[in-house]
């Protein structure tokens, strides 16, 4: 299974062009507002919004590269075993993948 995260500070993001070809993968009709705003329906679109395994965004960021990235992000793309049940760690928005254990308090 592929994931995308973040390996840098500053957490996830995509640019803009990224964030439109994703929705162009998954044939969502877009429109780009004020500020450069993508709106779906006239509703802001956000990227925190899509499932990190998204074979969608997966292809986008594959194909687009660094110009998928968005501000303060650099995306790559982690190829894990399928049976893995996973989370997406962080630390100041540095992310990583792990494995989830059980923890008890």
């Amino acid at each position: 299974m592929k994931i995308v995260i973040n390996v840098y500070y500053g957490g996830f993001g995509l640019s803009t062009q990224g964030l439109c070809r994703y929705l162009d993968i998954k044939g969502v009709k877009w429109e780009l507002g004020a500020n450069n705003q993508v709106t779906v329906d006239n509703k802001p679109f956000y990227d925190f919004r899509i499932n990190r395994n998204s074979s969608a965004l997966v292809e986008a960021v594959e194909g687009l590269g660094e110009l998928a990235w968005g501000q303060c992000a650099r995306l790559k793309v982690v190829d894990i075993p399928d049976d893995v049940q996973w989370e997406i760690c962080d630390y100041d928005g540095r992310e990583w993948v792990a494995e989830i254990h059980r923890t008890w308090e």
